[in-house]
């Protein structure tokens, strides 16, 4: 059986997760494409872009900017700004740049911001772009834009019922964090679970496995999704799949909203000392009625992403929205029910 991968919203691959990593032509084709249109061509498109909220749930879209960027007053950009046409300066995270400017090329290039690429763990004291930020605290300055979604943002169609898969968990990745290296201390050896260490250097060299294919891990009826430098990179596809996702609360968040993910309903929640993990696979091995109704809202809030149109168009505002509240803009969409107006 083939898998079917949908990638980025509006790329279908079929075949394995490995095959789909190694594909990185297509994105940096049309990422390069990008740069030699004429941003004028952009920019005069802005407006229509954005009187196409009509065509979708206002609500839906005025909340998740208003998630996205909480900025509600004015929050001078300080000195390390860059200006837009500067970004393709920027040293290192290509990957970020490009998604950056998918965004960006539609407003004057005479505008800066702070930006923040790769995983990021702190709140910055100015108003800055980033892919991830603390859901707890006052994250205000940390204003999400969706970054690096070639890597994060991957989903698949599980054809495999819950039924049918292994009461395991499985469970493969780099294990280099203390929070990562304590799991595989306590569950490495566990029969209820099949556990690997795919890095060769750190970690603990008897823990470590062959890389194995996301269709095996789709055998299995839990996959583990513990946070690495920040958020979960396999989150997404795995609340995707037919699979459960098994974590402790999320404490890191990006686009996904990972903040707004409820233990129990949308993943199996494990205590931060991973104690429980027994008594939670057991549970829902004994009540799969219960594990299917994860399964069915994990993906019901998978739906919300799936728009491309509906992506880009909040993207837009969110980045409006920043630059309006770092002073750069003297208004902004003046529809009455634009979501950037509190």
């Amino acid at each position: 059986m083939l898998l079917k991968v949908t990638y980025d919203h509006d790329i279908m691959f079929d075949g394995l997760y490995k095959e789909i990593q190694k594909n990185k032509i297509l994105f940096y084709v049309k990422s390069y494409f990008r740069q030699i249109i004429p941003l004028i061509i952009y920019q005069k498109s802005l407006k229509s872009k954005l009187s196409n909220l009509r065509n979708y749930d206002i609500s839906h879209v005025r909340d998740r900017v208003s998630y996205y960027n909480k900025l509600n007053s004015i929050a001078p950009i300080n000195d390390d700004a860059v200006l837009l046409n500067q970004m393709h300066k920027l040293k290192g995270a290509k990957a970020y740049y490009f998604d950056t400017f998918e965004i960006t090329r539609f407003f004057s290039q005479d505008l800066k911001a702070n930006l923040l690429f790769k995983d990021v763990i702190h709140i910055p004291d100015v108003p800055t772009l980033q892919k991830s930020r603390p859901i707890y605290g006052n994250n205000e300055n940390a204003v999400i834009l969706k970054l690096d979604k070639k890597r994060h943002f991957l989903f698949i169609t599980d054809n495999k019922k819950f039924a049918d898969k292994k009461n395991m968990l499985i469970g493969r990745g780099v294990i280099e964090q203390p929070h990562r290296i304590r799991f595989m201390e306590l569950y490495f050896k566990d029969s209820m679970c099949d556990l690997g260490q795919i890095n060769k250097v750190n970690g603990n060299a008897e823990w470590i496995k062959p890389k194995i294919s996301l269709q095996t891990h789709l055998d299995f009826k839990f996959i583990l999704s513990l946070e690495g430098n920040d958020v979960a990179t396999n989150l997404k596809w795995v609340m995707s799949s037919n699979s459960i996702a098994v974590m402790p609360r999320p404490k890191y968040e990006t686009w996904f909203m990972e903040g707004r993910l409820i233990g129990g309903y949308h993943f199996i929640e494990l205590k931060d000392d991973y104690s429980d993990l027994h008594e939670k696979l057991n549970y829902y091995i004994n009540h799969p009625d219960e594990a299917e109704k994860i399964i069915a809202n994990a993906h019901q809030y998978i739906k919300q992403f799936s728009n491309s149109y509906q992506e880009e168009l909040i993207s837009l505002l969110v980045a409006q929205k920043y630059f309006y509240y770092t002073g750069q803009m003297d208004s902004v969409c003046s529809s009455m029910n634009n979501p950037v107006q509190e």
